[in-house]
């Protein structure tokens, strides 16, 4: 028997193995296997077994078969394609997606040095700055490092043959280790009686004088009606130590077992259950989709409606229908501030067959989720983007909450799939309905909606007969002249949150730039304290007093002085949310304030906490960022307040009017979900924009109306397919010579898509490393799947891979991209 075996690597063909006989009854498709790969072994994905192959080589074993069940089956495999397809990556990149994060069996390699001979070999270098010298610097301080972290720290990838030059003067060692996965079934020693309750009172004499603990360890145990007791619980209350139960076992009256216990993610949201009498409205959306859960029919659903109309209410009427009928469910949501309530609402519904995926939890808690998932225990699984790859058996229905968010799609790693799109696609595989919910839908996905492709479900009004809030728009510009500007705050703002604080009610203030101030710059020669690692401008966060960069995490102390002419004028520029937090808290000294942004909920179970408070009224104003706009639902709040409305208006993006649209639009409703009417105030430079006119008067069809024409007039999606080709290196002159030779390449196939030159991006410089782009531009009419774009763009990486002296410089594409800054 022979294993077609794919690794999560950039390689695009699989590898065959031999089965050994050991492993016969054990593997099959869908498996993970511990195999060789040169001089490493490596966790990879069984996608075939043969009884024979066409390879001349020395086919090798595989070494262990990794899981019990399979992670996927054919129907799976058959998606997992696609994504590798479309998003352009190999088969096990895509496949690497099906299992969490942790699990994985690899060699690592290891240096091993010997810190006094590497220190007498730096003693004898003259030449400085070399790559030998680094090493040695480095290695003559510590005994071992991984080759990786040592790759790292020299900002180097190539090192290979100084590491062989100093292992043939013995210096060091390069060793190969087989490495665990990071993460594992948690088990726990239980204690239970090995005899019965008679022969154990029988017993209790001979011990009684000279070993008391043995004896009320017994009497415990019997207590217990011979139920197992956790070890760790049963020795922390009678305060023994685990050589007392030892004894017991040595002596055959007790034994020790082993039991797996689940890491258990528990959410401290809490949210009472309550009874809704769903609306007519809901009742038609619900008929609507609930057809094609009868009729297992794949069909794609765009529910447009308003904030606060009950969405989430729809949802769970389906998964009832979808559990009723044997099937499974598998709800998105892009954020984890969407998370607390969601899950409290389906736990309130549907028990224990509900699992979470998202990166607040542990590995561990990740991983017994995903177990319970692959099991079938749990049949109800919600998360962000990566719980599209939970391992569920017929599903019954997909939903997609915000469909229109932008962190759907994965940005970091490859593949660069977009959550959203291939939501839809899994649910063509599985025969199921895809539901996509927003009150603000994107241009595209209404757009395929207005020309059939998929089908429009409404929910124009609030339930509850709640109203929309009432929206009043701010000119700061205006307000300064008339001296009502109270630094960041307009008079208007401030006597709105003077109100609510006197009325009891809840206010949310956004600003959607975290930190104290987003520009620390000098008042005599104007330079900006920029990031070393990124050409951005660093944030100050004056609580901690630091400057922080939020694209690769470097911090340092904010400079006494100018770091570039020594001059005292430093001054800060721009808003944060902190400092929002600080004014209003000099405003309204009484007030009861917490700011809710990636900074503030760094600890586990802080949002839950934070959320929780200004539910019960323990918070009276809350501030955060676009986390504030979110799926929020606290009746309490009766007043928003926006401290800019051009935060993201003025990004050098064609999305920037969407973005700016649905982010107003959300955070106002926020507002007046329950009987008392909702505000909304929005600070802004220019009261007439065209988007902000569409928020004042939540006019979300003319604002379509609108951007649909101006994509099409300058060749945007939903009229185009844009991929953006990105180089990146440590060097800017390899990042660009690697661009201007993809771009002779890429070139050739201008006849079939529109190729722009290459760029500098906004972002030149990130993490470290130079970047430059190439945006492409496919028309869908000619071009409808992107199969031409993808098969040019291999065409040309494979011309690239012969002919560029560059092609070591990491090259990424990405389909679709939703950032092209």
């Amino acid at each position: 028997m022979f294993a077609e075996v794919v690794f999560p690597l950039p390689f695009r063909n699989a590898f065959s193995y031999s089965v050994p006989p050991e492993f016969k009854d054990l593997i099959s498709v869908g498996k993970r296997v511990a195999a060789p790969f040169g001089k490493r072994v490596l966790t990879g994905f069984v996608i075939a077994l043969r009884e024979s192959v066409d390879v001349k080589e020395t086919i090798k074993d595989i070494q262990d078969v990794l899981d019990k069940d399979p992670i996927f089956d054919l129907k799976d495999l058959e998606f997992y394609r696609w994504i590798a397809e479309y998003y352009l990556s190999s088969l096990g990149e895509a496949l690497k997606l099906s299992v969490p994060q942790g699990v994985e069996v690899e060699t690592k390699r290891k240096v091993i040095a010997d810190a006094d001979f590497c220190k007498k070999l730096l003693e004898t270098e003259s030449k400085k700055n070399t790559t030998r010298i680094k090493i040695l610097e480095l290695l003559s301080v510590r005994n071992d490092i991984s080759y990786t972290a040592l790759q790292k720290l020299l900002k180097k990838k190539n090192i290979y043959s100084s590491i062989r030059s100093l292992e043939k003067e013995g210096a060091i060692s390069v060793i190969d280790e087989l490495e665990d996965a990071k993460v594992k079934i948690k088990k726990q020693k239980y204690v239970e009686l090995n005899k019965s309750v008679g022969e154990i009172y029988a017993f209790i004499p001979e011990i009684e004088r000279k070993a008391p603990n043995q004896v009320s360890t017994l009497l415990e145990l019997i207590a217990k009606k011979n139920k197992p007791y956790a070890l760790s619980a049963l020795t922390e209350k009678l305060k023994i130590t685990s050589q007392v139960v030892n004894a017991l076992e040595k002596k055959g009256l007790v034994r020790i077992i082993e039991k797996e216990v689940e890491r258990k993610y528990s959410e401290k949201f809490t949210e009472a259950a309550t009874e809704f009498t769903l609306t007519d409205q809901q009742n038609k959306v619900i008929a609507e989709v609930t057809n094609n859960i009868e009729d297992s029919k794949f069909e794609v659903f765009l529910l447009h409606g308003v904030t606060g109309s009950g969405k989430t209410q729809v949802y769970i009427e389906l998964i009832t229908k979808v559990l009723a009928k044997g099937k499974t469910a598998l709800v998105l949501v892009p954020e984890i501030s969407l998370t607390p309530q969601m899950t409290i609402r389906l736990f309130n519904h549907f028990g224990e067959s509900v699992a979470l995926l998202h990166s607040r939890m542990s590995l561990g808690e990740r991983f017994d989720s995903w177990r319970k998932i692959l099991s079938g225990k749990s049949r109800v699984v919600v998360g962000a983007r990566s719980a599209l790859f939970a391992p569920l058996k017929d599903i019954g229905l997909i939903v997609v909450d915000e469909e229109h968010d932008s962190s759907y799609k994965q940005q970091d790693v490859v593949p660069k799939y977009y959550a959203r799109d291939a939501a839809v696609v899994r649910g063509k595989f599985s025969n199921c309905p895809v539901i996509l919910g927003s009150a603000t839908p994107s241009i595209e996905s209404m757009y395929n909606a207005k020309t059939g492709k998929y089908k429009l479900i409404e929910l124009p009004e609030r339930i509850d007969n709640a109203k929309l809030p009432k929206i009043t728009l701010v000119n700061v510009i205006i307000e300064r002249k008339k001296k009502r500007m109270e630094n960041i705050f307009s008079k208007t703002m401030l006597e709105k949150i003077d109100d609510r604080l006197k009325k009891h009610e809840g206010t949310v203030i956004l600003q959607n730039r975290r930190g104290f101030a987003t520009q620390v710059f000098c008042n005599d020669c104007g330079e900006i304290e920029t990031c070393e690692n990124c050409s951005v401008a660093m944030t100050l966060h004056l609580n901690q007093n630091i400057l922080h960069c939020h694209y690769c995490g470097l911090t340092k102390k904010v400079p006494n002085a100018c770091t570039t002419c020594g001059s005292l004028s430093i001054k800060y520029f721009g808003t944060g949310t902190e400092r929002v937090e600080d004014e209003l808290a000099y405003y309204f000294p009484d007030a009861r304030i917490a700011r809710l942004d990636s900074d503030s909920i760094q600890k586990k179970d802080s949002l839950s906490n934070i959320l929780n408070s200004f539910k019960k009224g323990d918070i009276d104003v809350l501030i955060g960022t676009q986390l504030v706009a979110k799926g929020m639902d606290i009746p309490r709040v009766t007043l928003v307040g926006v401290i800019s409305a051009e935060t993201s208006l003025w990004m050098p993006d064609f999305r920037a009017d969407e973005r700016t649209f649905q982010l107003l639009t959300q955070v106002a409703g926020r507002a007046g979900r329950s009987q008392i009417e909702g505000e909304v105030v929005i600070q802004t430079q220019n009261e007439n924009h065209f988007v902000l006119k569409m928020v004042l008067e939540n006019n979300y069809q003319k604002f379509y109306d609108k951007e649909i024409k101006d994509r099409e007039t300058v060749g945007y999606p939903p009229f185009t397919r844009l991929c953006l080709i990105e180089t990146k290196d440590l060097e800017d002159e390899k990042a660009k010579g690697a661009i201007d030779d993809f771009y002779k390449e890429i070139y050739a196939f201008r006849k079939y898509f529109k190729v722009l030159p290459p760029s500098t991006p906004t972002i030149a410089k990130l993490k470290n490393n130079y970047r430059y782009q190439i945006l492409l531009k496919s028309e869908r009419s000619t071009d409808q799947s992107g199969a031409i774009l993808r098969q040019a763009l291999l065409n040309s990486f494979t011309e690239f891979n012969k002919k560029s002296r560059y092609r070591d410089v990491r090259i990424t594409f990405d389909i679709d991209p939703q950032n092209v800054i």
